[in-house]
């Protein structure tokens, strides 16, 4: 059982009622696509590198008519870093203790006019304490009105906080959500932000703004886009788009990274995988 300080419990408490209200957001719009789809949860434990209890998290995940797999994943964990691990987290080379709290949301839609999307966002304690994560959008068949919005959503949100936000938050995304390799974007860009130490306040109450972005603005776009008619050429573009979705979270992510090193629940970690890909 981890023992939780103040600033800790206060962040595991928002990122599992989040997940709540997501899910039940996602489940609504299911209702109303006539399904009856709902998440299914799961509990794991977290084992870390030397053997001991490290905390754990719950899986959510659900399959349905409008969205062909989502997974919402909430994880409190704590313990050691490997000692090579270790030296590639902020304040761990001197200390291997670690406390890390967060959620993680991949949607994969059945209609390729719908975009799939991404969020994080996660609060972390080694010897220094900081804040990471954000969102963005992943469309296979792109709609220059959907990325206007959702970016104009999470630009009113940085704006709230500091008006040097969205310009660099938006710009680390295009860096960040690229595939060196194809020399292609992952998607068309959101906001990724990380390190944000101190202040603990302001950037916790930044990284809340960051999920009422994305639980307002997602949902619209669900609804705009899933009753689109689509071809099997669009379906296609589908798929082989989830190719290089695959190839970015396998090779580069630093989420399923992090959960590998650190003994997380492999399915967990996995989720964002979609159900169905193709590569030509």
């Amino acid at each position: 059982m981890l023992e939780l300080d103040d600033q800790q419990q206060a962040a595991r408490d928002w990122f599992e009622s989040l997940r709540d209200r997501i899910c039940a957001s996602f489940e609504e719009i299911e209702r109303e696509a006539g399904s009856d789809a709902a998440f299914a949860y799961t509990p794991w434990e977290r084992t870390d590198h030397s053997g001991d209890p490290g905390g754990g998290g719950v899986r959510g995940l659900m399959a349905g008519k409008v969205f062909e797999k989502v997974g919402v994943n909430v994880s409190t964990v704590g313990g050691q870093f490997s000692p090579e691990f270790a030296k590639s987290i902020p304040g761990a080379d001197d200390d291997p203790q670690f406390f890390a709290t967060g959620i993680s949301l991949v949607a994969h839609m059945a209609n390729p006019h719908v975009p799939a999307v991404h969020m994080n966002t996660r609060f972390l304690t080694t010897t220094k304490r900081w804040f990471g994560g954000g969102a963005d959008l992943n469309p296979a068949i792109p709609s220059a009105e959907d990325t206007e919005a959702f970016h104009a959503r999470f630009r009113a949100a940085c704006a709230a906080h500091d008006p040097t936000f969205y310009p660099r938050f938006s710009k680390w995304a295009e860096e960040y959500f690229w595939l060196p390799h194809r020399s292609v974007s992952r998607g068309v860009g959101g906001i990724f932000y990380d390190y944000l130490e101190d202040h603990f306040d302001a950037h916790f109450a930044f990284t809340k703004d960051v999920g009422e972005a994305f639980l307002d603005i997602v949902p619209k776009i669900v609804r705009k886009r899933m009753d689109t008619p689509f071809t099997d050429e669009d379906m296609e573009r589908l798929l082989e788009f989830r190719g290089r979705y695959v190839e970015f979270n396998l090779l580069y992510d630093r989420g399923t990274l992090f959960g590998l090193k650190t003994g997380g629940n492999v399915d967990a970690i996995l989720m964002s995988l979609p159900p169905l890909a193709k590569w030509k």
